[in-house]
């Protein structure tokens, strides 16, 4: 590709540029050096975005630019950068630099500086982030084209791909979160480079990819990057649980363009995560109980990829039982039985075939399995799978309302809930052992029929006949 002109006058709104910016860029060009705005703060300025990390270059080295300063941090001085603080402020300043070879895949053998803004872009990932502006002088630099791209939608790599590519294997992970985040299409040489470079990736630290699978989750259709991830084999380096999905049944569609709808559907990071993966034990297990085979697959694979122990529970217990959300007139799952209602009594299918007909001993059932604090994100995730399968999902909102005003009511749920306890138990029966853990069980199914009888009094007697019905011959 030509380049077009490496510096000309630009329409980049310099009046959304924070004052502070404009002041640090100011005091190094009064010291004899020029400075820049640079890469994704520039090109969501282009974009019309709102900017909240500004990246500024500089031709002054660091020792330059500290003593530019009265408040400096050397926080990655060694690659040229510090951290300039200024009105309350700390903005990072590097140097301008060029790169060595990249023998690891990660990061470059050696860091030099230079003193060519071009040189600097050259190193760069995409033609979009490859875009400088200059405050003082009010000039964009653009040597690769950049703001072209950015208007005709395309994802292009600076220079040669396949070289960008094999610096860092991050590189084509980005480019297919840059799809979603920038709702763009990848320029066919780009994406063709993709597929050389997946052993470079295989490289990469699993804490840098979690990082880019979340910023993935901010776009507005995060399916697109994870598409292209499918089509050009990242995936199936990273997530071959995802990636198995393509072509398995998912009550009558296919499981990955389930997960793909379903992630578009919701809301919020985690949430996301779970719409995406909740069906991979479905390769595996095409039956009913598909959910508990996906968190128990979800707890390693999270593990791997260093979620937290609050990221991991939380995916895992919603994955784990959005199931019990059937949806209206659903058939009876294949692959296997149906599974139980809660209290054992019939299939799923017979009695949940409307939630509507759902009583408040239902509801409380329900609330027992679950984590009632993330009853809301359950719900969710019911909603959007179903939607992603095509499913009706007419009275889940009346079923919602009836779970939320039970749980304001705090009807008891757990053992711990019971107006009675474990030495009330060994009173009536003159003793301990399994059996008191089996009563108490069976006090707290009395009271999740009525939570009425969550009375002392009423609980004593109830315990007394549970023993002597043990005790009798």
């Amino acid at each position: 590709m030509s380049q077009i002109p490496s510096e000309s006058r630009s329409e980049i709104p310099r009046g959304q540029i924070p004052a502070e910016v404009l002041e640090v860029c100011a005091r190094l060009r009064e010291r004899g050096h020029r400075a820049w705005i640079v890469g994704g703060c520039v090109r969501d300025l282009l974009r019309g975005l709102d900017v909240n990390d500004w990246d500024i270059c500089t031709s002054a080295k660091p020792e330059e630019t500290r003593r530019a300063f009265k408040k400096v941090i050397p926080t990655g001085i060694a690659h040229g950068t510090v951290t300039v603080l200024w009105k309350g402020h700390a903005f990072e300043v590097t140097t301008l630099r060029g790169e060595g070879a990249y023998s690891d895949g990660r990061r470059p053998d050696e860091v030099f500086f230079v003193d060519d803004i071009r040189e600097d872009l050259a190193r760069r990932d995409f033609t979009v982030n490859a875009i400088a502006y200059d405050p003082v002088s009010e000039t964009v630099e653009d040597p690769f084209g950049g703001q072209a791209d950015l208007d005709a939608g395309l994802l292009r790599a600076v220079g040669v791909p396949a070289e960008r590519f094999a610096e860092d294997g991050l590189r084509i992970l980005r480019g297919a979160r840059f799809v979603a985040t920038l709702e763009m299409t990848l320029e066919p040489s780009t994406l063709d480079a993709f597929a050389g470079a997946l052993d470079t990736y295989a490289k990469v630290s699993r804490e840098r990819i979690r990082e880019e699978w979340l910023k993935a989750f901010k776009a507005r259709l995060p399916s697109r990057a994870f598409r292209v991830m499918r089509d050009t084999g990242i995936l199936a380096r990273t997530c071959p649980l995802l990636d198995a999905l393509v072509g398995v049944d998912h009550d009558g569609a296919d499981a990955f363009e389930v997960a793909l709808a379903a992630v578009d559907l919701a809301a919020g990071p985690m949430p996301r995560l779970a719409a995406l993966l909740h069906a991979v034990g479905r390769a595996r297990d095409p039956g009913p109980h598909y959910g508990a085979v996906s968190a128990d697959l979800l707890e390693g694979w999270m593990r791997d990829y260093r979620f937290s122990n609050d990221e991991r529970r939380l995916v895992t217990h919603l994955v784990r039982h959005h199931r019990l959300l059937r949806a209206p007139s659903a058939p009876a799952p294949r692959g296997g039985a149906p599974e139980a209602n809660f209290d054992g009594t019939a299939p799923l299918a017979d009695v949940w075939g409307d939630w509507r007909a759902w009583t408040d001993v239902d509801v409380r059932r329900l609330l027992q399995r679950v984590d009632p604090s993330h009853a809301p994100e359950l719900f969710a995730l019911t909603r959007v799978v179903l939607l992603g399968q095509g499913a009706s999902v007419d009275g889940l909102d009346a079923l919602v309302a009836r779970v939320e005003a039970q749980m304001r009511a705090r009807p008891p749920l757990r053992v711990r809930d019971l107006a009675i306890n474990g030495q009330d138990v060994m009173a009536a029966l003159g003793g301990g052992g399994r059996a008191v853990g089996e009563i108490l069980e069976q006090a707290l199914d009395a009271v999740v029929l009525d939570p009425a009888r969550n009375e002392r009094e009423a609980l004593l007697a109830l315990v007394g006949e549970l023993a002597a019905a043990r005790r009798a011959p």
